[in-house]
């Protein structure tokens, strides 16, 4: 497993957003953020799970994490937009953004998917992504050294039959990731990042795989680390990238 150990506070005076961080890996970048000095955006569409993390957090990091719930799902573009709004009312800028919320949605054949599961898999991996992106675009601008992470999947690089909506989308996200980063490599000094976490601890993976031994895999706060590396300056050369955490290794800036 990747390690990485920054310095104390390397993201002090920072603010980050994450989405889906009611649990799992949104929920341990939170923390892992916080941890190092930033200021955290958390945003899910369980205003439950939302004001449990912010229980915990004000214990650890008072003032450290806003709560922002939204059901993706049911969001309509005027709802982005004042978040964007809210972003900027609150903060001089946006430093980093991480994509992290997803449906999994049906794992059936193409030939019998559901048009519901079908509609709301990409209106929460694809269309909100979008709208968030496009939102909060001007504040990460505004940033010196801003960074986007875009979360993908081993079935969004290479086509799985079973995996339908979900594949499909994260492929899409590709596209995204790859369209932003050559739109912003002259323009600005953001970094934009696709990221495989690859099988880890969480809800999403017991529901995609109900029959593995969910200790098999890797907890969340165990793959910090890479998403660490990928807010510090150290990555800076990061950019348009289709990275995996199993795989990853840092850049090596001797020469």
């Amino acid at each position: 497993m990747f390690e990485y150990q920054p310095p104390d506070n390397f993201l002090q005076g920072k603010t980050i957003l994450i989405t889906g961080a009611g649990a799992g890996i949104g929920r341990a970048c939170v923390k892992a953020y916080a941890s190092y000095g930033a200021t955290v955006i958390a945003h899910s569409r369980s205003q439950e799970k939302l004001e449990k993390l912010y229980d915990e957090m004000e214990q650890d990091y008072p003032g450290q994490v806003i709560i922002h719930p939204l059901d993706f799902a049911r969001a309509t573009p005027d709802d982005f937009t004042l978040l964007g709004q809210s972003v900027a009312e609150q903060f001089e800028c946006l430093d980093g953004l991480v994509h992290n919320a997803g449906a999994l949605g049906a794992r059936t054949p193409l030939e019998f998917y559901p048009e519901k599961d079908w509609s709301e898999v990409m209106q929460v991996n694809v269309n909100a992504v979008f709208l968030l992106t496009r939102a909060v675009l001007p504040y990460l601008k505004l940033s010196t050294d801003a960074r986007v992470i875009f979360t993908s999947s081993s079935v969004g690089r290479s086509g799985r039959g079973y995996w339908g909506a979900y594949s499909v989308s994260k492929f899409a996200i590709e596209g995204m990731m790859q369209v932003l980063a050559d739109e912003l490599e002259k323009t600005s000094t953001i970094r934009v990042n696709s990221l495989n976490p690859g099988g880890t601890r969480t809800s999403m993976r017991r529901e995609a795989y109900p029959a593995e031994d969910p200790e098999s895999q890797p907890t969340p706060e165990s793959i910090m680390p890479v998403y660490l590396y990928l807010m510090s300056e150290e990555a800076v050369s990061l950019h348009g990238e289709a990275l995996n955490v199993r795989d990853f290794a840092p850049v090596d800036h001797s020469d």
